[in-house]
């Protein structure tokens, strides 16, 4: 399976219940939206984004010289990627089930892939972590190493925040001091459309932080991502977010029983608001098929976790009651179906 494999809209459109992506289903964040539709598209961004790395630096508490701007979480995990080669890394260390966009990366820069080496394996990599983790919401074990290591020393540590914001128990990871920060604010606010992100780099990387803003090309990020990335720090929106955990946490709860009652088995430990379920064995050897005729015939999209190098599961994002129930009867019918051929 391609490891550039996305959810979302395909070549059918949007799915009435899309399943397959980590959007917040409270969203869009109606504070988000007034930003997106004030945006000022006459004239270019500044590209040096001076006043938008600055609001990003006071609302991390970090120093604005450390804020680089991105495209996308994608376009920046390729800019960080060419850095490592330039600097004559050589290797890519990934978790063991990963967003593809890693493996994508590192196979175009040239990069050996590795799973879960050693923290200062046998030389100098790109290491990746997420946490929570994608697809299973996990805790990633790679931050207990990365926080031990005060000195990265020639590697690179790249911690991927997109979920971050999507921890339903509020808490937050505490986060390496020696490692890169990836923020991706469009699935917590519920707007994947808007590509617009940023990276936070570890102190005393200034040389990294230069070379990766000479990586990017002119206008990163354009005047609608700019207008989102400044809500993205008003406390309007963070109050949003906070409420927002709390309807997705009830969701979760009720589908997690749906999908016991259908008979499929919930992956323990995810903290986020979507989950990875097991079908049973029969269904599980023909999902391809299956997952093809949700779609097709019930407007109903899962994500397949073949695309993370997990064999044989799929990932729901939480959604409300109403795609629950949807799902419940789109699967009922698949099973009349087969007692019926």
């Amino acid at each position: 399976m391609a490891d550039n494999l996305h959810g979302g809209p395909d070549a059918l459109g949007v799915a009435a219940h899309d399943f397959s992506t980590n959007a917040n289903s409270c969203g869009p964040c109606p504070d988000a939206v007034q930003a997106l539709q004030a945006a000022h598209a006459q004239q270019y961004p500044d590209p040096a984004y001076t006043a938008l790395r600055a609001r990003l630096g006071v609302f991390h508490g970090v120093d604005a010289a450390r804020i680089v701007p991105a495209g996308s979480a994608s376009e920046f995990i390729h800019r960080i990627s060419a850095h490592a080669a330039r600097r004559g890394l050589r290797h890519a260390v990934l978790p063991d089930h990963s967003y593809g966009d890693y493996a994508q990366a590192a196979r175009v820069w040239g990069l050996t892939i590795s799973r879960r080496l050693a923290l200062e394996g046998p030389a100098p990599a790109l290491h990746w972590a997420c946490e929570p983790s994608s697809p299973l919401g996990r805790a990633d074990p790679a931050l207990a190493q990365w926080l031990a290591c005060a000195q990265p020393g020639p590697h690179l540590h790249v911690l991927d925040c997109a979920y971050q914001p999507l921890r339903l128990d509020g808490q937050r990871s505490a986060l390496p001091a020696g490692a890169w920060q990836v923020w991706t604010p469009n699935k917590a606010l519920g707007m994947t459309g808007v590509r617009a992100a940023y990276a936070i780099a570890p102190e005393g990387a200034q040389a990294d932080v230069e070379a990766l803003l000479a990586l990017a090309p002119s206008w990163v990020v354009g005047a609608h991502g700019v207008a989102f990335l400044e809500a993205w720090t008003l406390p309007a929106v963070q109050q949003w977010l906070a409420a927002s955990r709390v309807q997705l946490a009830q969701w979760k709860t009720a589908q997690i029983a749906l999908c016991a009652a259908l008979g499929w088995q919930i992956e323990a430990g995810s903290l986020a608001n979507y989950l990875v379920a097991r079908w049973p064995q029969a269904e599980a050897a023909r999902m391809g098929a299956r997952l093809a005729w949700l779609r097709r015939e019930h407007g109903i999209k899962l994500r397949d976790t073949g695309s993370f190098a997990l064999a044989g599961a799929v990932r729901l994002g939480v959604l409300p009651p109403a795609s629950q129930q949807a799902l419940a009867r789109a699967w009922q019918a698949a099973e009349l179906l087969d007692g019926n051929t």
